[in-house]
């Protein structure tokens, strides 16, 4: 069995410096300098990462079954993480833009993240705990999991398919568009045009805040959720609500039945689809 290498307290400054690296653990090392060398660990299999710190663009790409630990991206650190696989990162900072992109099988412990365009199509990405921020967050990726998470950013979930979020708080605009088997657990979403397009997605003990949420579903489910400054809902979308507390407005949805305690208006006026909706108020 080949000899695990250890490289400790080195900086690496210039283009590929440790391309494909094998069987080796990084520790208090920094990737920086005037070389301003790019893809540092390129295409290296089987290595840890530990207290290190990257400045330069594009460190990690094509590498496989590798962990980073207590270690820092920084706002020049451009495209960490592209094409890599079976990775694990605890305890990190990714601050660069596009941090993380086509990769598959990615779990992030206790991280942070100020990155647009984050996740963007990936396969296998969870998240537990940690706090992201991000404009564009894991568009057209497939199979995440998120939990004891807090997002903020704009135009979160676009695109995704088989997503799994518990116990977070996301603070987004636009989420969830187009997304397609997504069940959402205990968590607060707040923000406009939530999931508008979306199919077979489904909100369990949620609280969901904002302006017109909810339109043009399939398969839409809300189970004991509450709704906060949510006016013009489920226009046009198949869905079973069950809501605790009232909904500020209701408008043209098409098939299923909402259930709620109270509903501020029930808009039925200028529908182009002929609207089958049943509506009920809970009886006290």
């Amino acid at each position: 069995m080949q000899q695990r290498k250890l490289i400790k307290n080195k900086i690496y400054g210039e283009e590929r410096a440790l391309y494909n690296l094998q069987n080796a653990t990084l520790e208090c090392c920094k990737f920086a300098g005037k070389e301003d060398g790019e893809s540092a660990l390129k295409e290296c299999r089987n290595f840890d990462i530990l207290n290190c710190k990257f400045e330069l663009r594009y460190p990690l790409w094509h590498g496989t079954d590798f962990t980073v630990k207590q270690s820092e991206f920084t706002e020049t650190c451009r495209a960490a993480m592209w094409y890599d696989n079976n990775a694990e990162l605890l305890n990190c900072t990714l601050n660069g833009i596009k941090a993380l992109r086509e990769c598959k099988n990615i779990t992030l412990y206790d991280c942070q993240a100020t990155s647009p365009e984050l996740g963007w199509k990936c396969d296998g990405i969870t998240l537990l705990r940690g706090k992201y921020i991000s404009e564009y967050f894991m568009f057209d990726s497939d199979n995440i999991r998120l939990q004891n998470v807090n997002f903020r950013g704009k135009y979160s979930f676009q695109y995704t398919k088989n997503v799994e979020i518990v116990d977070s708080v996301l603070d987004t605009k636009d989420a969830f568009w187009h997304a397609d088997n997504v069940v959402v657990k205990n968590s607060t979403v707040k923000g406009e045009y939530l999931a508008w397009y979306s199919q077979n997605v489904t909100f369990i003990n949620c609280r969901i805040i904002g302006t017109q949420p909810l339109c043009y579903c399939k398969n839409l489910k809300l189970i004991n959720c509450t709704m906060t400054d949510c006016d013009l809902a489920f226009e046009y979308s198949d869905v079973q609500a069950d809501i605790a507390g009232q909904i500020d407005s209701v408008k043209n949805p098409l098939y299923g039945e909402i259930v709620a305690d109270a509903i501020g208006k029930i808009v039925r006026e200028q529908s182009v689809m002929k609207n089958n909706c049943k509506i009920t108020l809970r009886q006290k």
